[in-house]
């Protein structure tokens, strides 16, 4: 039995390996891919261009222009002159926002009134909008509190002044004192790339194990296949397990690259991460065995692997938080397995954590791929149809 399987084994890796570029194929575009998305997903708002328009033109007003030209987050790219102008910067997108200090600003700082600004957003971009709104508010809010420091030190040298004895003015204060665990810098990029490394290895072992039994079928090898004295597990198990190799070879490769690249914290058990990903292959293969059984052309075999990856991606915490779908679609991604190994990949790379926290993840793989596996396997005839 193991001997027949070899020599199915030895065979698919002949045909996936003999052509230069077919070996450039199945290393090259998880590198690719993961640099791509490595540099294009990134939700940091480093340097947002804002329009100035001071209709005060006081102390005040220029001193809350120094906080926002000397905050890392803003740079003043325009001055607009008149409504239209405002309306103008941003339906051109010529900035960001806008931040308007109305008359009377320093006059109202001055009375101890409470004055106000005005912070317009381009929010066709949600995620930017709100990022961009609480940098602004958070240098209002930093202006603000010096001025009432400022405010204070004047009124106790008024006091001092008048009663000719030094004079204490006791303030009730309150300091948050904030700490970032996992990702201290909060980078963006921490976060989704070790999720762009469970995406590009469910896509290419997927796809790759989809077109198996489908190449047989086109090319008219299976034919031949089926006079011989292989049995039909022997024959699936050396269609998957060459992919599984291969999928192992990625798993490597893309975390190498997401270390080396991107410098990515992985904090956790590179061992961890293997025994994940092993449980996490039973599922693709699985699939992409199972598509290959029911499709009858690579063409359908590459839209079944769509149909499969794109639902999967989206329920699967990558990019839209799972506790923020309805409760439908958080209960049907229970059954997704690209979301147990994503909570698994970004819970070792970034929190170090081992299979003490992780085991619910993994059983979750276990149930899933053994399940995925043995239909695909009941499924699999050694016949054309």
């Amino acid at each position: 039995m193991w001997k027949r399987i070899f020599e199915i084994v030895r065979k698919e890796f002949r045909q996936a390996l003999r052509e230069p570029r077919m070996r450039v194929l199945l290393f090259g575009p998880p590198l690719i891919q993961l640099i791509i998305f490595g540099y294009a997903v990134n939700l940091d708002v480093e340097r947002t261009g804002i329009a100035w328009v001071d209709q005060d033109r006081s102390l005040a007003s220029r001193e809350l222009l120094a906080e926002f030209t000397s905050s890392r987050h803003f740079q003043v790219v325009a001055a607009p002159a008149g409504e239209q102008d405002v309306r103008d910067v941003l339906d051109y997108a010529r900035a960001q926002g806008v931040v308007r200090v109305p008359p009377g600003f320093g006059r109202d700082l001055d009375a101890g009134r409470t004055a106000t600004v005005q912070i317009l957003l381009d929010g066709s971009n949600s995620n930017t909008a709100s990022i961009v709104s609480g940098q602004a508010a958070g240098v209002v809010a930093g202006y603000a509190g010096r001025a009432l420091g400022d405010r204070q030190r004047a009124a106790l040298v008024a006091a001092t002044m008048n009663t000719g004895q030094p004079a204490a003015i006791r303030m009730p204060t309150l300091r948050a004192r904030t700490r970032v665990w996992f990702n201290p810098d909060l980078r963006s990029r921490n976060f989704y790339v070790p999720g762009v490394v469970v995406n590009i290895i469910t896509l290419v072992t997927l796809m790759l194990t989809a077109m198996a039994i489908v190449r047989e079928k086109e090319i008219g090898t299976m034919e031949q296949l089926m006079v011989t004295p292989i049995q039909p597990l022997e024959l699936m198990l050396g269609k998957i397990l060459p992919f599984g190799a291969v999928g192992m070879l990625d798993v490597a490769l893309v975390t190498a690259g997401a270390l080396l690249v991107f410098h990515i914290p992985f904090r956790g058990n590179a061992l961890m991460l293997i025994g994940a990903a092993m449980l996490f292959l039973l599922t693709t293969l699985g699939a992409g065995l199972f598509i290959s059984t029911v499709c009858q052309t690579q063409q359908q075999a590459i839209m079944a692997c769509f149909f499969f990856f794109v639902p999967a991606f989206m329920l699967s915490g990558f990019a839209f938080p799972i506790w923020n779908m309805p409760l439908l679609a958080q209960a049907i991604s229970f059954l997704d397995p690209v979301r147990w190994f994503m909570e698994i990949v970004r819970g070792v790379f970034l929190k170090g954590i081992g299979i003490r926290l992780l085991w619910p993840q993994m059983l979750a793989l276990l149930l899933i791929g053994t399940t995925v596996l043995s239909t695909s396997a009941l499924r699999f005839h050694k016949r054309l149809d």
